[in-house]
Formats: structure tokens, C-alpha cells, sequence
């Protein structure tokens, strides 16, 4: 699989961690054609001047206020088996969106943040082509052989979901079926270009 992070996306997510502040995740989120905010974080996106295309969650967070004045845009799920963030996603995929950019999806909670994560392998399964902007960095859900543009010296840091017979091309430090997540920290591109081989699924993070 080759994951194109360059590409443009097809509607960005605004979820209910911390507001974005670095520049890459506030181009992705200002320039997105479709904006989708999950439940309160509507709250800091309306206060920024702007206003969603979509308000998805159980609405049990957005203000009062809000949830009033924008009643047109809310799409409530109650359901409680899935988070706010898989129902945005949810919502996209149904009207026929897949290639999807998450911001606002760590901080706030360290539980949440993990969870945030992991869920791109679920949203990768089910056919979506996402990744998730944090202010530092974005994490990409990947199988089998993924190719990636990057910068010499830039950081790349590696999590096994179901990975196997792990190899790497163009990083500094060789990489094997890791059995822990900080085994594939911190490793760096020797070049403009890495390559990860792999049966089997994994997150890649790459700083900024």
C-alpha cells in the first residue's frame, strides 16, 4: 500500500482533543473543502469565525447555544458503542468520502489519544484513506509495503498492529517484527524517500 499524505483530501475532521496550533494541521483543517466537527469541538471551531459543514456526536458536549443556533447541522448518534470521532468518520464514508484528514484527535486525555490512534486501522479497513495531524507530526495507518516521501534526517517512529516480517529501506535503523511499540521509535530517514515492508498492519508517525 502506498499512502499519498499529499494529496488533497476529501473532508478533514475536527475531533475533541486539543484545538490545533502548528501550521500544518491549521492549513489542513482551514483549506478543507468538507468540515466535519465532532460534537463540543464545534464550540472552538465556531469561535474561530468559522462554521462547520457537519456537527456529528451524541451532542452531549456542543453548547446550549450552539446546538440551537446550528440545529441544521447537527447529526446526532446516541449510540454509545463507538466515539465521536468513528461517527464523523461514519457519517463521511456514508455520503462517500474516503480520503479523510483527522485533527484534534490527541491531547486532553491520554486514554482518548490511544484510542484516537488506534482507530485509524479500523477506519483503514474499512476503506478509508485517513491520517491524523497532530502538532507535531501525523500518524498514517498502513499494510503490507508502504512508500513515503520524507526529508533527510526527519523522524519516523513505527507501532506493529499485526505486522510481520518486518523490513526497511532508506531509514537509519533496521527494523523487525517488534513485539513492543517503543522498539519502532525514533528512527530517521537516511534520504528523500523510505520504504517499510510488511505483512500485516502498522502506524507510522512522521514528524514534521
Amino acid at each position: 500500500m502506498n499512502n499519498n499524505t499529499e494529496m488533497p483530501f476529501d473532508a478533514v475532521i475536527l475531533a475533541g482533543g486539543d484545538y490545533p496550533t502548528a501550521p500544518q494541521p491549521l492549513e489542513v483543517l482551514h483549506s478543507a473543502p468538507y468540515v466535519v466537527c465532532c460534537d463540543g469541538a464545534a464550540d472552538r471551531y465556531i469561535a474561530t469565525g468559522r462554521v462547520p459543514d457537519a456537527i456529528v456526536g451524541d451532542g452531549d458536549s456542543i453548547s446550549t447555544y450552539n446546538r440551537a443556533k446550528y440545529a441544521h447541522l447537527m447529526h446526532i448518534f446516541a449510540e454509545q458503542e463507538t466515539n465521536d470521532q468513528t461517527k464523523a468518520m461514519r457519517y463521511l464514508m456514508e455520503k462517500g468520502m474516503r480520503r479523510i484528514a483527522i485533527t484534534g484527535a490527541t491531547g486532553r486525555r491520554e486514554d482518548h489519544t490511544i484510542g484516537n490512534i488506534s482507530l485509524l486501522i479500523e477506519y483503514m479497513r474499512k476503506g478509508a484513506d485517513v491520517c491524523s495531524f497532530t502538532d507535531h507530526g501525523r500518524f498514517i495507518p498502513c499494510t503490507g509495503t508502504t512508500t513515503l516521501q520524507c526529508r533527510k534526517g526527519q523522524q519516523v517512529s513505527i507501532f506493529s498492529i499485526t505486522a510481520k516480517n518486518m523490513g526497511a529501506e532508506g531509514l537509519l535503523y533496521p527494523i523487525y517484527d517488534f513485539t513492543n511499540w517503543w522498539q519502532g521509535t525514533l528512527n530517521e530517514c537516511t534520504g528523500d524517500e523510505f520504504t517499510i515492508n510488511a505483512e500485516g498492519e502498522y502506524i507510522l508517525f512522521i514528524n514534521y
